[in-house]
C-alpha cells in the first residue's frame, strides 16, 4: 500500500506542474530556450528580440510594453541580452534601454556555422587519428574562404558535401604550419583522384589574363564581325601540313566553343555557317573562362602518408624537401602536421645513409647522392614497370630520350616518385609522368615524345597536340 501511495502522490505532484506550468512538451520547449541562452549561434531568443526592435532599439524597462510569446519572456530577453553584450552585439545606452547591431542575425549565424565547422574538424581529427591524439586546440584552427591568402600546404584529413546543393566540397588539412585549415568551394572533379591522407598544397589559382588559341584563331578569320567556318576551313586546308591536327578536327573544336559563348550570351549564331562575334569577344571569353575556372588549385604533392615514403625506394615528397635544404623547410613549424614531418624527414635521412644514397661527412653534414631525385625515380619506376608487367601479361618499355610512344592512355597510377600515366600499345605499356591537363583524354590514343632534357609532351590521336 505504501508503494501505491508513494506512486499516487508523484501522480499528483506531475499534475499539479502540468497544470500550473503547462504541457511537458511546453515545458522541454522552455528548458531548451534556456540553453539559447548562452549560445554563439542565432537563437529563436534572438528571433524573438529582433521582431519586439524598433530601429534596432529595445525598451526592456519595467512597466513597457514589451511584446512576448508563451515562452520567450522578459527574462529570457534580458538574460540573452546580457550574453549579447558580452559579444559585443549588444549595448545597454541606458538602465533598460537596448541598441542591437545591425548586423546581428547574419553574425550569429556566421558564429553558429563556424562552430558546427570546427566540430566537425574535431571529428575529422579523431577518425584520422582513430582517438589516440589529443583534442586540437580551436586557436590553431584556420578557416579559409574559397581561396587561401597563401598556399597551404599538408595531409587532406577530410572532405565533404558542405553547400546546398551538395555541389561543392569542403577540405579539411592538416598544414605542416602546425595549423589545422578548413577550406570551401571545391569542384569533386578537382579531388577525383586524390586519396585521403594525401599531402597536398592549395594555392590560389592563376588569373586568366589571356585568350584561348582557339579564340585568337576564330577572331583573326572574322570579317566585319562575322565568323564563317567554312571560310576558315579553307584556308586552313590550305595550310593543312602545319597544323597541329586536322583542318575538320580543328573546326569542329571552333564551333562547339562557340556554342558554349552563345549560350552564355558573348556571340551570336544567325545560322551554322554566320556567327556574330562582338568587338570585344576576347575580353568577354576571357571573362567567361574566369567565371567558370576553379579559385583555388588542389596539387598532389603525395599520394602516400609519412610512413610510406620514409621506406619508399622512389623519390618522395620527404626527399624532395631534403634535397631542397632550409630552403623549403622554412614554412614548417615544429608542430601538429609540421612535427611529425619533421620527424620524417629525419627518418627518411637515415634510411638513405643506409641504403648508400647519402653519406655523413665527419662535420655532420649529410651529401645526397649526385641526381638523387632522378636515380631514385628510376629506380622505383623500373621495379613497378616489371611487377605491372607480370600482372598485365605485357612487356614494360621504359621512354628514352628523343624518342616517341605512341598508344591508349589508362588511368593513372601512384608511385612514390609521383603519379604516372599507363600508355599501353599491343603488346607492350610504358609509364610516363602524368598531367593534370591530360586526365580528361583517357581511353584515347595518345603520341609522347621526350627531348633531350627529359621533357614530355603530349599528342592526341593522329598528331593533335595539346601543347603540354
Amino acid at each position: 500500500m505504501a508503494g501505491i501511495s508513494r506512486t499516487a502522490c508523484a501522480n499528483a505532484r506531475l499534475n499539479f506542474v502540468t497544470l500550473d506550468l503547462g504541457p511537458v512538451s511546453e515545458i522541454e520547449q522552455r528548458q531548451k530556450l534556456e540553453t539559447e541562452i548562452d549560445r554563439d549561434r542565432f537563437t529563436r531568443i534572438d528571433r524573438a528580440l529582433l521582431a519586439q526592435a524598433q530601429d534596432g532599439s529595445l525598451d526592456m524597462r519595467p512597466g513597457s510594453d514589451v511584446a512576448s510569446s508563451d515562452l520567450v519572456d522578459r527574462r529570457l530577453c534580458l538574460s540573452r541580452l546580457t550574453k549579447l553584450e558580452r559579444m559585443g552585439l549588444a549595448s545597454q545606452t541606458e538602465p533598460g534601454r537596448w541598441t542591437l547591431d545591425d548586423r546581428l542575425e547574419e553574425r550569429l549565424r556566421n558564429l553558429g556555422e563556424r562552430d558546427e565547422i570546427t566540430r566537425q574538424m574535431h571529428r575529422a581529427l579523431k577518425a584520422r587519428d582513430k582517438g589516440t591524439a589529443p583534442t586540437r586546440d580551436p586557436a590553431h584552427f584556420r578557416f579559409h574562404g574559397e581561396v587561401p591568402e597563401k598556399p597551404v600546404t599538408g595531409r587532406l584529413v577530410d572532405r565533404h558535401l558542405t553547400d546546398e546543393l551538395g555541389e561543392k566540397l569542403s577540405l579539411v588539412v592538416a598544414g605542416i604550419d602546425g595549423r589545422v585549415h578548413h577550406l570551401r568551394g571545391f569542384d569533386p572533379a578537382q579531388m577525383e583522384d586524390i586519396p585521403r591522407s594525401a599531402i597536398v598544397e592549395i594555392a590560389a589559382a592563376p588569373v586568366l589574363d589571356k585568350p584561348r588559341p582557339s579564340d585568337r584563331a576564330i577572331l583573326a578569320h572574322t570579317e566585319d564581325g562575322i565568323y564563317r567556318p567554312s571560310t576558315h576551313l579553307e584556308q586552313m586546308q590550305l595550310d593543312r601540313w602545319n597544323l597541329k591536327g586536322t583542318p575538320e578536327d580543328l573546326i569542329k573544336g571552333h564551333v562547339r566553343r562557340l556554342e558554349a559563348l552563345r549560350r552564355a550570351g558573348i556571340v551570336e549564331r544567325f545560322e551554322a555557317d554566320r556567327w556574330r562575334i562582338p568587338e570585344d569577344f576576347q575580353k568577354k571569353a576571357i571573362a567567361y573562362d574566369a567565371a567558370r575556372a576553379p579559385k583555388a588549385t588542389v596539387r598532389l604533392l603525395s599520394a602516400f602518408d609519412l610512413e610510406v615514403q620514409i621506406g619508399s625506394d622512389g623519390a618522395t615528397w620527404l626527399d624532395r624537401r631534403l634535397v631542397a635544404g632550409t630552403r623549403r623547410d622554412d614554412d614548417r613549424v615544429e608542430a601538429g602536421f609540421g612535427g611529425e614531418v619533421g620527424d620524417a624527414l629525419a627518418r627518411r635521412q637515415k634510411a638513405l645513409i643506409d641504403r648508400g644514397d647519402a653519406s655523413l661527412t665527419p662535420e655532420g653534414v649529410v651529401r645526397y647522392r649526385r641526381n638523387l631525385l632522378a636515380t631514385l625515380e628510376g629506380r622505383e619506376v623500373e621495379r613497378v614497370g616489371q611487377v605491372m608487367a607480370e600482372k598485365r601479361g605485357k612487356l614494360w618499355r621504359p621512354l628514352d630520350r628523343f624518342e616517341t610512344i605512341q598508344g591508349t592512355l589508362k588511368g593513372p597510377v601512384d608511385l612514390a616518385s609521383g603519379r604516372f600515366a599507363v600508355l599501353e600499345s599491343g603488346h607492350e605499356f610504358s609509364l610516363v609522368p602524368w598531367r593534370p591537363e591530360i586526365g580528361k583524354q583517357r581511353q584515347k590514343e595518345m603520341a609522347i615524345s621526350m627531348d633531350e632534357h627529359g621533357g614530355i609532351s603530349w599528342e592526341l590521336g593522329r598528331g593533335r597536340g595539346l601543347g603540354l
